[in-house]
């Protein structure tokens, strides 16, 4: 990457671009061996899923596994939507449009579903999300649930939180690198320092204790600015999400609900919403 980059890459994208880690991360996350020469092949797609960056890997195995990892800061409960529309894409580019009319049955790399996450909010050590979750019920049209469902994506999500998973983050040293950096960068922040000096605080804190010393050394300006640029991003949709409880709270107020009822509804803080009633 030059250093006119656009900043699209996540820097969690941007360090795992290589296959030796993605190999080592796997083993990480799945608690298994691979051998060194087994082959990885990196097809991470651009541009989709309707997002203005990218933040996924996506990688074979052998050709028989393919591997999705969504690194998250926020927990989303779409996660398993949003992989099963990558994953479609991502069997477009590996298969040959023409063969789908073949008489031959086709065989595809299996595939495999993580989101790790270090946000800021409180996230049990491991959770899975299945697609299933999100489907209609079918009680409405009079007709039983089935147990056998004709479509599933089961993703795992991992905190690698600093301090989480300490028998995953161990197995992997760039992971835990990785997930002590952006501790350092939380850390700096709840200090009450701005977004700009506590990344630089945080890369100077690795690059003295030898924590990805020689990314931080040839990348340290690319990282500042991807950083940067996620982290406004997030920052900037928590205000538009916080702002839009307030527009509900405001329409509830308005409609003679009560703070706790709105409280309930919003989740927002009662002096919030008390604010808010004395500004009507």
């Amino acid at each position: 990457m030059g250093a006119n980059t656009k900043y699209k890459d996540s820097v969690f994208t941007f360090l795992f671009n290589d296959p030796d880690l993605l190999r080592e991360l796997y083993c990480a996350l799945e608690g298994v061996t691979l051998p060194s020469d087994v082959k990885i092949n990196i097809n991470t797609l651009e541009n989709v899923l309707f997002m203005d960056r990218l933040n996924d890997i996506s990688f074979e195995i052998g050709d028989k596994l393919v591997i999705l990892v969504e690194h998250q800061s926020t927990i989303n409960p779409n996660m398993a939507l949003r992989l099963l529309l990558y994953i479609s894409r991502v069997y477009e580019k590996i298969i040959e449009r023409k063969k789908l009319y073949s008489t031959k049955k086709i065989t595809l790399p299996k595939p495999e579903f993580f989101v790790l996450y270090n946000g800021l909010e409180p996230y049990p050590d491991t959770e899975v999300i299945k697609l299933s979750e999100s489907f209609e019920s079918l009680k409405s049209l009079g007709l039983t649930e089935r147990d056998n469902l004709s479509l599933e994506l089961v993703v795992k999500v991992i905190n690698i939180n600093h301090g989480r998973n300490l028998e995953i983050i161990r197995r992997c040293r760039t992971l835990e690198s990785y997930s002590t950096f952006v501790w350092k960068v939380q850390e700096n922040r709840k200090a009450g320092k701005d977004l700009e000096g506590s990344i630089k605080e945080a890369i100077e804190y690795c690059l003295k204790h030898d924590i990805l010393k020689g990314f931080f050394e040839e990348h340290s300006t690319e990282v500042f600015n991807m950083l940067l640029t996620e982290w406004d991003t997030e920052e900037a949709k928590q205000v538009w999400f916080e702002e839009g409880l307030e527009t509900a709270a405001r329409n509830a107020l308005a409609k003679g609900y009560t703070p706790d009822v709105i409280r309930e509804i919003t989740g927002l803080e009662m002096e919030t919403i008390m604010k808010l009633a004395s500004k009507d």
